[in-house]
């Protein structure tokens, strides 16, 4: 008896709690914090620390790969008192967006960069640059780069891969330079159906290459030396582009260049502290 009349009390009396609980004025959260509580199907939580709050100021750098996208990023963010640096070592064009101004410091951590990217094709050119390799293999290095031929035309070109590939299994003996500036290599079939039987094989002295630097950069035209060396009876073959750094260094000036005529600020030589 004593059990039930101990059971019925607890019971009233929580309801007597849960009533006032829900009757009480609601209270004001401190908001920056998180608030936990009981309840009857457990503990439930209130985070009142919202979003982290926004920077005072923009720091980062940002590197783009073409001058139309520093254009982009440039025109957005840039003041009066920014600063451009080209550094054509580094291929890089820098532009410190929060620099110092004349009479008071700023903090110099907001920063675009253009990183110049060489194209895939101009570096399996400068690869092959200078180097004398088998017919064959220059003959394909021919016909996988028809786009970039453009004197004598690709066409042409690709009859001369192709006479290369058809003169794979000849003796080269000598090689002679035509009044036309052509050269002239004089070659004996070892094959046995024509064995002993001479040919001669016409090449020119010079041709010419279209050719991107950079991505996102002009196409500039190179002159290319063809060159041979006659090792026995095997024949060596390669090519020597003229003055390739000078091409490369001119793009690059020229993308600066193209640069500093959207902006009002100067483009200075060298790179930012």
């Amino acid at each position: 008896m004593t059990y039930t009349e101990l059971s019925s009390t607890t019971g009233e009396a929580q309801t007597i709690v849960d009533t006032a609980l829900r009757s009480a004025p609601p209270a004001e959260l401190e908001t920056g914090k998180v608030y936990a509580f009981h309840t009857p199907t457990g503990v439930h939580q209130i985070d009142l620390t919202g979003p982290a709050t926004a920077p005072d100021r923009k720091v980062g750098i940002t590197t783009v790969r073409d001058a139309l996208s520093f254009h982009a990023y440039f025109g957005k963010h840039a003041d009066d008192d920014s600063e451009v640096y080209a550094d054509s070592d580094r291929l890089t064009v820098t532009a410190v967006l929060d620099a110092h101004q004349a009479n008071s410091p700023r903090y110099n951590q907001h920063v675009l960069k253009l990183a110049l990217r060489e194209t895939e094709t101009w570096k399996q050119w400068a690869a092959l640059d200078g180097k004398l390799v088998g017919q064959e293999q220059f003959a394909e290095f021919l016909e996988d780069h028809l786009p970039e031929l453009l004197e004598p035309a690709a066409a042409e070109m690709l009859e001369i891969a192709q006479s290369f590939q058809a003169a794979s299994k000849v003796d080269f003996k000598s090689g002679t330079r035509l009044a036309t500036g052509q050269r002239q290599l004089e070659y004996v079939e070892t094959t046995t159906a024509r064995a002993g039987q001479t040919g001669q094989l016409t090449i020119p002295e010079t041709f010419i290459v279209g050719l991107v630097p950079f991505e996102g950069s002009e196409g500039y035209r190179l002159t290319a030396r063809l060159r041979y060396r006659i090792n026995g009876t095997e024949l060596r073959i390669g090519y020597k582009l003229e003055r390739p750094a000078d091409i490369r260094a001119t793009a690059f000036g020229d993308v600066v260049t193209a640069i500093g005529e959207h902006i009002d600020q100067p483009v200075m030589n060298g790179t930012p502290a």
